[in-house]
């Protein structure tokens, strides 16, 4: 999909980071510069030297039952709550209106891991009698989505993109898509990941802390998607639109220069945001002007981290700026969204 000519409203943002819980400290970490990891506890690698970005101001008490929480995952967490403060922040409450029109597709890199370990730690020590049978339905990384559209009460599309590090924006282009092929009039997308000992202790393994898993972080951002018609139809209040996305499979080797110009577009953006390993691209970041945004040395990047960074890029994008949000994979795929601020005439 191309993606040319899209008329797309976001009218409900929510982050959930290293920075803290909800937009605020995000955008406020990203307007300074403030960088939120913290070392990397060295009981868990054996060495010290490395940053991580926790969520550790995520209490899940403040908004889930303790008993009920038990049943999640932390990835299901994340992407739950987030969610519920997406559809507050839209006003949408998907008990008033008729919630088989109401989607969600979340990039998800690493859910189920944590679980993963725990379920199978339990049947090489002891057995079949080891397994824990609450922990395997969150074992899986499209549990996140699924878990947050049941509490939520979400009855129209669900989807998970694992696509390396644009798993959000993969699902970004998927919601896009529902809305303007009319399988659903609100789209909730962007992406959750979880951070762990066991990750870490698999990256240090592979020797890629220092490469592409440095300073990796948690959390999610999600965005609230309308066809930007129907948004103002309901008198809710525009955050930001999405007019076109750009994608690329592969590019290769002398070949970045037509891949440059099929992703960057015609319109000269004002804040330009990176997110994957878009930023260690030297040829896909030449000669663009305005600001930029880069999450990953601020709360962290992961392999659906583009959630948080489209999270931010609308929180700064002032009425009528242009911004340009930019995602890549080490070998491919690449992303280029075109989006506005505020609601165009």
């Amino acid at each position: 999909m191309s993606g040319k000519n899209l008329d797309i409203a976001v009218t409900g943002l929510a982050a959930i980071s290293a920075a803290g819980v909800g937009t605020a400290p995000l955008r406020a970490a990203v307007a300074s510069g403030t960088s939120c990891l913290a070392p990397v506890p060295e009981e868990i690698l054996g060495e010290s030297g490395h940053r991580w970005g926790k969520a550790d101001a995520f209490r899940v008490a403040d908004f889930i039952p303790p008993l009920k929480a038990r049943k999640f995952d932390r990835c299901s967490l994340l992407a739950t709550v987030a969610a519920g403060m997406a559809l507050s922040d839209a006003g949408i409450d998907p008990k008033g209106t008729d919630a088989s029109r109401i989607g969600i597709a979340l990039g998800c890199g690493f859910g189920g891991i944590a679980n993963s370990v725990e379920l199978l730690s339990g049947y090489f020590t002891r057995g079949v009698e080891g397994l824990v049978p609450m922990l395997f339905p969150n074992t899986v990384p499209n549990a996140p989505a699924s878990n947050a559209s049941i509490e939520h009460g979400l009855k129209g599309p669900n989807v998970t993109q694992v696509q390396r590090f644009c798993s959000a924006e993969a699902a970004f282009q998927m919601a896009c898509r529902f809305l303007e092929e009319g399988r659903a009039d609100v789209m909730l997308t962007g992406g959750v990941d979880e951070l762990n000992a066991p990750m870490m202790q698999g990256f240090h393994a592979m020797g890629q802390l220092r490469r592409h898993a440095r300073g990796f972080g948690e959390g999610s951002g999600i965005l609230v998607l309308e066809r930007r018609r129907d948004a103002l139809r309901r008198g809710a209040t525009v955050r930001g639109t999405v007019t076109a996305i750009r994608t690329a499979g592969f590019i290769p080797p002398g070949a970045e220069a037509a891949g440059r110009t099929r992703l960057r577009g015609t319109v000269p953006p004002d804040i330009v945001s990176l997110s994957g390993t878009a930023a260690d691209l030297p040829w896909l970041r030449e000669g663009l002007a305005g600001s930029s945004i880069e999450i990953g040395p601020l709360v962290g990047r992961s392999l659906a981290m583009g959630g948080l960074a489209l999270v931010a890029i609308f929180t700064l994008l002032p009425d009528g700026a242009a911004g340009l949000h930019l995602a890549a994979s080490p070998e491919g795929p690449f992303f280029a969204i075109d989006v506005a601020g505020g609601s165009p005439a």
